[in-house]
């Protein structure tokens, strides 16, 4: 493969674009590799195309290798599908949906399950017919609703999906297996740092769950580690260690004490420690309730809840979104205390919410025979030592709390520390949702049928490419892996006339040695501009064809490393195939 700059659809950038937020976003849009077209939409440009499908290639290498088959399934889809499944509202807003001219309603694919299981159903009866692997690599829509980053988190992106389908759990285990394996080889290929976290199926359903995530400060997912093991997990999927029951013989009772102007939980623990209790109080012994309404999809009614976590946490909105999904969750507003006085803002208590029948999980910390100080369900009133299991008994636990670094690890070794990544690939157990759904099943060696168990799992193929530049670029542009770059090498032939001739003619000869060269033969443009040109692009390989071709002499860079070293012209073709077949 030979490129020529002086004919390449390619301009670059000097500027960073004003929208650009993140390394890579700014330097594929300076880079010439993608075209901002709306919010969260994105074109791909003749390099920008070569790196995405080179990224696919892996990733297809790689699904073929464990019996995947590619298939290619429509990206509109009937409403049916989704209704059948529950998903069309599930997804809610996240779902770009359309009419035909004849008013059947439509949406723009975000993920296939639906239609892999209608298909493999349509196909397949037999248990002879099992296991099987299905995958594709497609466009997906999502309308996200801050788009943001790039194609680190746009509206239309690359994935690649693909399904197991299998008679029986076992069998799921082993399909997840391979995945997960199949994952390991292909972002060790593309030279990722990443991290596999344990996480939640949200809107996909089923069992088990992980995430690999490439860690980076500018990624969205927040994951915690431990310091003294290999637990690693999302935010939201981190359960928390409950701590054992307390006995409740002989503990204080439960008194009412006027607090005024403690409407906080700083207000309230100085206002304790200043009138003599006998004892000092931090906010890790109080229990804050934190009052949310949640709406289950295609609902019209609001449901009121409280969640209680100690005093010293925050809720963290997305932890309960993920818990509670799909329905949505909202803090109360003004209007929402003002039509249930019993909720006395600032100053609620578990026993108002049973009382009147509104639901109340609380953190696993609150554990039975625990005593807090909280809300007395009054103005200016607290309650001191309400013990948990004698005084108020909650619905449920809920992990809502926020994460802490320093936090006990939940395997009970070492403590947690966050680091923050780029959701690259998931993996789901789906279990058999879909399946009884849409009746997926086989016949069974004894003529029965079995209900078949699924598997999902996804890779942001796009995605990828942003997080490779995120973890592969210096101050002056990208840093490309060899097995992702455009090109093996860049050619660059700095000066007039000859320079350039034998820049082409050695670009030349190394496209006929299988090498993919990128060769900038552009005239009347400075040296200065090539090698910034260079830089930016990030190819793995530069050879500089310049003023020391009057000695017989290149200079060959490596990107990565920023090493130099002189060369014979006429050995140049062959060290540069040794150094590039042999990388």
């Amino acid at each position: 493969m030979l490129l020529r700059m002086s004919t390449l659809f390619l301009r670059t950038l000097r500027e960073d674009p004003a929208d650009a937020e993140v390394p890579s976003h700014k330097l594929m849009v300076r880079g010439g590799y993608v075209r901002r077209a709306a919010p969260g939409i994105y074109s791909w440009l003749p390099l920008g195309k070569m790196v995405l499908d080179n990224v696919a290639s892996v990733v297809r290498e790689e699904m073929n290798r464990i019996g995947g088959q590619e298939v290619l399934l429509p990206a509109l889809l009937p409403r049916e599908y989704y209704e059948a499944s529950g998903r069309w509202t599930e997804y809610g807003d996240t779902l770009f949906r359309l009419t035909d001219r004849k008013d059947a309603d439509y949406l723009l694919g975000p993920t296939h399950e639906e239609l892999f299981t209608l298909l493999v159903k349509g196909e397949y009866s037999s248990y002879k017919d099992f296991p099987a692997i299905l995958y594709q690599i497609q466009e997906k829509f999502r309308d996200e609703a801050r788009p943001r980053a790039g194609v680190l988190r746009g509206r239309e992106f690359h994935m690649k999906d693909s399904y197991s389908f299998d008679l029986d759990d076992e069998g799921l285990q082993r399909s997840y297996d391979l995945h997960r394996d199949a994952y390991i080889r292909i972002f060790d290929r593309l030279g990722l740092n990443y991290v596999i976290v344990s996480a939640m199926s949200g809107a996909m359903g089923g069992s088990a769950s992980e995430e690999f995530l490439a860690e980076t400060p500018t990624g969205e997912d927040t994951f915690v580690r431990s310091t003294a093991s290999d637990y690693a997990a999302n935010v939201e999927a981190v359960q928390t260690p409950t701590p054992p029951a307390l006995p409740i013989e002989g503990r204080p009772e439960a008194q009412v004490h006027h607090t005024p102007d403690t409407p906080t939980i700083e207000t309230l623990v100085d206002f304790l420690n200043g009138v003599g209790l006998g004892r000092s109080f931090t906010a890790a012994d109080t229990l804050k309730n934190v009052l949310v309404k949640t709406r289950a999809p295609g609902e019209a009614d609001w449901e009121i809840m409280g969640v209680g976590v100690p005093g010293d946490r925050e809720v963290d909105m997305k932890r309960l979104e993920a818990v509670l999904h799909p329905a949505e969750v909202e803090l109360l507003d003004e209007s929402d205390f003002e039509a249930n006085p019993f909720l006395v803002k600032g100053y609620v208590g578990p026993n108002a919410l049973l009382r009147n029948k509104l639901r109340y999980l609380v953190d696993p910390r609150v554990a039975e025979g625990s005593a807090w100080v909280t809300g007395a369900d009054e103005p200016d009133h607290h309650v001191v030592d309400l013990v948990c299991g004698r005084d108020f008994t909650p619905d449920g636990v809920i992990e809502a709390a926020e994460i802490r670094e320093g936090d006990p690890s939940p395997d009970g070794r070492g403590t947690l520390y966050t680091a923050r990544g780029i959701e690259i690939g998931h993996i789901f157990q789906l279990g058999r949702k879909f399946a009884d759904a849409f009746g997926l099943d086989a016949l069974g060696p004894d003529g029965k049928p079995r209900r078949i168990t699924m598997g999902s799992y996804g890779i942001g193929v796009s995605r990828v490419v942003a997080a490779i530049v995120e973890q592969s670029h210096d101050d002056k542009g990208i840093i490309w892996p060899r097995e992702v770059a455009p090109a093996d090498v860049h050619v660059v032939g700095t000066g007039k006339g000859e320079q350039i001739e034998v820049a082409v003619r050695i670009a030349e000869e190394l496209a006929d040695r299988g090498v993919r060269v990128l060769v900038d033969d552009r005239k009347g443009v400075s040296p200065g501009v090539k090698f910034t040109d260079a830089e930016l692009l990030g190819i793995p390989t530069s050879l500089i064809v310049g003023k020391g071709l009057a000695q017989g002499v290149l200079e060959l860079r490596d990107r990565a490393s920023g090493e130099r070293e002189e060369i014979a012209v006429d050995t140049a073709v062959e060290k540069v195939v040794r150094s590039v077949k042999g990388a």
